[in-house]
């Protein structure tokens, strides 16, 4: 069996504005009705695979765990990281928790990237290698001189690409626009996918020889491991200590059985807004349309709506980007899309919100947005998934007004338990203890009216929580 490990703990910020720190690209539907994540998941399905290992970290533990269960994938482990350390502890991680199958095959995997197929046949070769012994690494056929990938470099050139596996000379870096047109004309260098497969025993060994460093301080972490809401979070002291590097630089460019297979399967990292334009269905212009967008004479543009009600309309446009939220507006030339993550840093710089936050705030029991927000009073709406509750707790600043206007909810209120149906309202009274709940089968969506001199979402007292958690709501 094939134990796929996906890495998911990225925040994608060249994807702004669809990508943000709160929920990045790796659960966002880019292209297709399945997030990215998803698709992952789906191509690591099957009888050839056991149950997945996800390592991510605590912020997305309950969305990693709703996008598992909205594909029918009940039996992962997800694996929590306390602190992002890149891919080497985080591997290393997960071959621990795997130590005592040695000759158990790992598929290493991001979460973020697309195929167009093929990458079967290629998992196969992969397989056949690992078992004898390779470190192997895989590589995508070239299509164009792509300044904004790594490159793998091979022993030989290549006549065709067969998956197959070829020994792999070197990693190198992401080059210039010259040297990448020769990379592809030379047929030696292959798109670097930062996907890897070895056997447990082998890559174990390659970090005693090569990163021993990062071994105590990381089996720790596992061992100290405890289960958490069916998480399972590694130990926090030990895990940060461990040094944050890339496995290519700390393991695979220092092995000796080290092999890429080669594959043409229409992979993209989809890491730009040009590689998202790139993979999307253009029409005869090389215009591509997402959502509520509308283009008028336009050429090799991207103009994509992920608000709902939210139009764009592109008018003359060429070589252009444009991407618009319910809360932001991304306008770029399609060739300095590489630069979106500059300007996320220069938000971040000045503190706007829309750097890292969306107005709708997902939580494991639904999700809340702002709809008006005063000087001392918030007008929210909150949606409550069925069976799911917020926790038991109260507020020193603000009292709050409920206003249910799909299905019905059961509200604590001190003492005090009721059923709110639609077109009912409750109100919250400063400092008392209180608790939501969706007792039905549908959605519950409410209005909820806040009056106080202070309301931000750390103005809280938790007694009771059914998700164990320590952040607000």
């Amino acid at each position: 069996m094939i134990h796929p490990v996906i890495l998911c703990g990225g925040s994608g910020t060249r994807l702004w504005p669809l990508s943000r720190k709160s929920f990045p690209k790796q659960f966002s539907r880019l292209n297709g009705d399945q997030s990215l994540f998803q698709q992952t998941l789906e191509r690591a399905c099957g009888d050839r695979f056991a149950a997945p290992i996800i390592m991510t970290n605590g912020d997305y533990r309950f969305t990693v765990a709703e996008q598992l269960s909205d594909v029918g994938v009940t039996d992962a482990t997800i694996m929590i990281e306390p602190e992002g350390r890149n891919t080497v502890p985080a591997i290393l991680a997960a071959a621990l928790h795997l130590e005592d199958q040695p000759d158990a095959v790992l598929l290493v995997m991001p979460s973020d990237h697309a195929d167009a197929g093929a990458f079967a046949a290629a998992i196969d070769a992969g397989r056949d290698a690992a078992e004898n012994g390779h470190m192997i690494t895989f590589g995508v056929k070239p299509t164009r001189p792509e300044t904004g990938y790594g490159y793998l470099e091979t022993a030989v050139a290549m006549e065709d690409f067969t998956p197959r596996a070829v020994q792999l000379n070197a990693f190198v870096e992401k080059p210039d626009a010259e040297t990448a047109k020769t990379f592809v004309e030379g047929r030696r260098h292959l798109w670097n996918a930062g996907i890897f497969m070895f056997r447990v025993a082998d890559i174990l060994s390659a970090y005693e020889v090569l990163a021993p460093r990062l071994i105590m301080p990381v089996r720790r972490a596992v061992d100290g491991a405890r289960p958490d809401l069916g998480f399972l979070r590694l130990d926090e002291t030990p895990y940060k200590s461990a040094e944050d590097i890339s496995i290519d630089y700390a393991v695979m460019e220092g092995c000796e059985a080290l092999s890429v297979i080669p594959t043409d399967c229409g992979w993209s990292d989809l890491g730009s807004w040009s590689s998202v334009w790139e993979s999307g269905e253009a029409d005869e212009s090389g215009v591509v349309t997402n959502g509520d967008a509308t283009a008028i004479d336009c050429e090799n543009a991207l103009l994509r709506s992920d608000s709902e009600g939210v139009q764009v309309v592109g008018i003359g446009l060429k070589n252009v980007t444009a991407i618009a939220m319910g809360d932001a507006v991304l306008v770029a030339d399609m060739s300095q899309s590489e630069k979106v993550k500059d300007a996320v840093a220069e938000l971040k710089a000045k503190q706007v919100k829309q750097a890292k936050s969306f107005p709708r705030d997902n939580r494991p029991w639904g999700y809340f947005e702002t709809l008006s927000l005063g000087a001392r009073f918030q007008v929210k709406r909150i949606v409550v998934k069925p069976g799911a509750a917020l926790s038991l707790q109260s507020h020193f600043h603000r009292s709050e007004h409920w206003i249910v206007v799909q299905g019905s909810a059961n509200v604590t209120i001190d003492e005090d338990v009721k059923l709110v149906s639609e077109n009912q309202s409750v109100y919250i009274p400063l400092g008392a203890i209180h608790r939501l709940q969706n007792p039905g089968k549908v959605d519950l969506h409410l209005i909820e009216v806040q009056t106080g001199a202070y309301l931000g979402e750390d103005d809280f007292v938790r007694y009771e929580d059914v998700y164990a958690r320590e952040e607000a709501a």
